[in-house]
């Protein structure tokens, strides 16, 4: 049977990736992003998903902002546009090798690309949440999303992998996540997008 990209909470992994102080500036919608990248981390905590977190040359781009929820995380620091350091291989081994990947953060052209790409080249699904993911310049987050797209990513959504991630009303931690989605994720600019297809 073909690949269909379901997710499981058994053996997925979340990757969140350079949301640090100095792109809060510069980044598109960043606020938002932030946001939905924080719901997925809190979603990762009640369901045992383990998360990673990385951070860009902090020593120049700052800290993981706090809003992201993860000062508890330890940030593996890199220079590389991938976030499949030798650290974190490290981490990915100790948990077992996980065979899912969900990916948040910035910047999508650049270290998003990166990761996705080694990722797939090990095997690896990768679940871009495109609502948690973005660029400086919306075109190079909307070439990016498209290119990640044909080389076999999958591209989602925040409230879509919550969701996914419990499959049912009957799941015992279904409540905790029904609260993370009160309100609706923020518009972060992606329809013109898919409108363009």
């Amino acid at each position: 049977m073909a690949n269909i990209g379901r997710l499981s909470t058994k053996n997925a992994v979340v990757f969140l990736c350079d949301m640090q102080e100095k792109f809060r500036t510069n980044i598109f919608q960043f606020t938002n992003i932030v946001s939905n990248a924080a719901r997925v981390l809190q979603a990762s905590r009640i369901l045992g998903i383990p998360p990673i977190l990385t951070e860009q040359y902090p020593k120049g781009l700052g800290p993981t902002v706090p809003e992201l929820g993860a000062s508890d995380l330890k940030a593996y620091a890199k220079t590389s546009f991938t976030m499949m350091i030798a650290e974190v291989e490290k981490e990915l081994e100790a948990l077992g090798n996980p065979k899912q990947a969900i990916l948040c953060g910035i910047e999508a052209h650049a270290c998003i690309a990166c990761t996705t790409y080694d990722l797939l080249e090990k095997g690896i699904e990768v679940h871009i949440v495109a609502d948690a993911v973005s660029s400086r310049s919306q075109t190079d987050r909307l070439f990016a999303l498209s290119r990640l797209k044909q080389s076999g990513a999958y591209l989602t959504t925040t409230e879509a992998v919550l969701l996914q991630l419990v499959q049912d009303a009957k799941h015992p931690n279904f409540k905790e996540i029904q609260k993370l989605l009160a309100h609706p994720s923020p518009d972060t600019g992606l329809l013109a997008f898919f409108s363009a297809l």
